[in-house]
């Protein structure tokens, strides 16, 4: 009913854009392969909730009851975040995802190292890190991409993140049953790369426009 009544209100929502002058080209820019990578190595070190509940029942951390509590916790600071990433979104722009991963690369070590209070603050910070991929993380692609191509550009960073959050939450598991401070090293890991590498986006091409790096 509210996608009915905001067509009515909004037919031509393209309208709202503002308008840029764009060249045509056959390819996505090479910024946004940059940070498609930058996003695998994101979702490649993302623990799912499945494992981590998983683990405070192992080590009874909690009791049963709790662990849903905590979920909801983790859930109420995801949107929280969201929101408030949102703001900071629009007036910092891509430095948003740098700041935004540092703080959630801590989460592995609080959650899976650490006793019950530290699974509280880890899961709020998981929370937020799940607030930002459900946010600025795909709001950054419409930074990248010109409107004609967003479709097909938010499909192959959909895909690109599926396959690598399936494929790293296959080595997360395995890693649980080796080692947990292994699995805490991966996850680190591979958000420390992903910081690194938008760093690089936006330091090495801060001078250069959208369109200079179309391949």
């Amino acid at each position: 009913m509210i996608l009915l009544f905001a067509k009515t209100q909004y037919p031509k929502p393209q309208d709202l854009e503002i308008e840029n002058t764009v060249i045509e080209t056959k390819g996505f820019p090479k910024l946004f392969w940059l940070y498609l990578l930058a996003v695998i190595f994101i979702a490649a070190g993302n623990v799912d909730f499945p494992l981590i509940a998983y683990h405070f029942k192992k080590m009874n951390l909690m009791s049963d009851a709790s662990i849903p509590v905590l979920y909801s916790v983790a859930m109420a600071a995801e949107g929280i975040a969201a929101l408030l990433l949102g703001k900071i979104f629009d007036k910092w722009g891509m430095k948003t995802m740098i700041y935004i991963t540092v703080i959630s690369l801590f989460f592995a070590p609080m959650v899976f190292l650490g006793g019950f209070t530290w699974a509280i603050f880890g899961m709020i910070v998981w929370g937020i890190g799940m607030g930002a991929q459900e946010s600025v993380l795909k709001a950054a692609v419409a930074e990248l991409i010109p409107p004609y191509k967003r479709g097909t550009a938010f499909g192959v960073f959909n895909a690109g993140f599926g396959i690598f959050w399936f494929l790293g939450s296959v080595a997360l598991g395995y890693l649980y049953d080796y080692s947990i401070h292994d699995l805490v090293a991966f996850s680190v890991i591979t958000q420390g790369i992903a910081v690194l590498i938008l760093i690089i986006i936006i330091y090495h091409f801060k001078n250069k426009t959208r369109l200079d790096l179309v391949v």
